[in-house]
């Protein structure tokens, strides 16, 4: 039996690699700041793709993943086109729009597709204990929305790119689900990342233009949200992916939020209410119900003896390669 599941059948290593992966996607709001005056919505998207794809493409050249199977490219251009394209493009174009409270009450709609779209497409089912604390969460991202609104700020432009962006994010988790049955996470990742950025080459004359009159904090901001929230932490996602359900790790990036609120306290000074601590707190909270088994299904499958001698078959990747 493999070791790194412990007895209530967490995958630790999934679970490791999904807590990186939304602790550095925490950090991208908070650096997402110090561009967003700088750059535009697709020249930001293309700046922090480009930055992505070459740390990417450098560790597959260096691990020698090659090019992933033909049955992957579906999955690998769904996920490419909608998340790291579309989504970028129009997440960015939105927040000019709306407060950042109103974005994240609207973004957060992504983890209710991706549960849908996997218990519908990819066959997860609609566990009930991974759709209560998807209620929970949805719940405390609202609260911390509200807490965060500038009280009416917000055009519906801007919340209707935000629910696309947050569509988008949701098929391209699910586009991308398959494909990990077929590829490496890097392969994956990477290949993705690249379609994206082929997607953004629109915006390069605006990305040459602003970076030559952006600070130098600002483009170093571009570059860490290229290196550490993309081609880190979205890797890591995808090697978390390819050993749980679409649906539990869409649940799992509703703590996002909650460290958003940490890290803009830790970083930026920025004191969150009693208000926004509490929405942090369900969001959290919801969080660790998804991950719980219903009573009945933790019985039934404790009492059934695993096979002596079967290979661990719910975990078919362990490294990221």
């Amino acid at each position: 039996m493999d070791q790194s599941r412990s007895t209530g059948g967490i995958d630790r290593k999934a679970l490791l690699a999904a807590s990186v992966t939304v602790v550095l996607w925490a950090s991208a709001f908070v650096s997402i700041r110090g561009s967003a005056d700088w750059f535009g919505p697709g020249a930001l998207a293309l700046g922090r793709l480009l930055a992505g794809s070459v740390a990417l493409g450098l560790i597959l050249l260096i691990r020698r993943g090659g090019l992933p199977p033909r049955a992957a490219w579906p999955g690998i251009l769904g996920s490419g086109i909608l998340w790291f394209g579309v989504y970028m493009v129009v997440l960015n174009w939105g927040e000019h729009g709306v407060d950042a409270g109103t974005a994240a009450m609207v973004v957060n709609v992504g983890p209710m597709v991706i549960a849908l779209l996997g218990g519908w497409l990819l066959k997860e089912g609609f566990p009930p204990m991974l759709l209560a604390g998807m209620a929970v969460s949805f719940a405390g991202a609202v609260v911390v929305g509200i807490s965060q609104s500038d009280g009416g700020g917000s055009s519906l432009g801007g919340v209707l790119l935000c629910l696309l962006a947050a569509v988008a994010y949701g098929g391209g988790v699910v586009s991308q689900k398959p494909a990990l049955r077929h590829a490496s996470p890097l392969q994956v990742t990477t290949f993705g990342c690249m379609v994206g950025t082929v997607m953004c080459l629109p915006f390069s004359g605006q990305l040459v233009s602003q970076v030559s009159k952006a600070p130098v904090s600002a483009t170093l901001n571009m570059l860490y949200l290229g290196v550490f929230p993309t081609a880190i932490a979205f890797s890591t996602w995808a090697y978390a992916l390819a050993r749980t359900t679409a649906g539990k790790m869409g649940a799992t990036t509703y703590a996002v939020p909650a460290l958003v609120v940490l890290i803009s306290w830790a970083t930026l000074g920025e004191v969150p209410g009693l208000l926004t601590l509490f929405g942090g707190a369900l969001c959290l909270g919801g969080v660790a119900v998804s991950r719980m088994r219903g009573t009945r299904r933790a019985q039934v499958a404790a009492a059934v003896p695993e096979p002596a001698g079967m290979p661990d078959t719910a975990a078919p990747m362990t490294s990221l390669d």
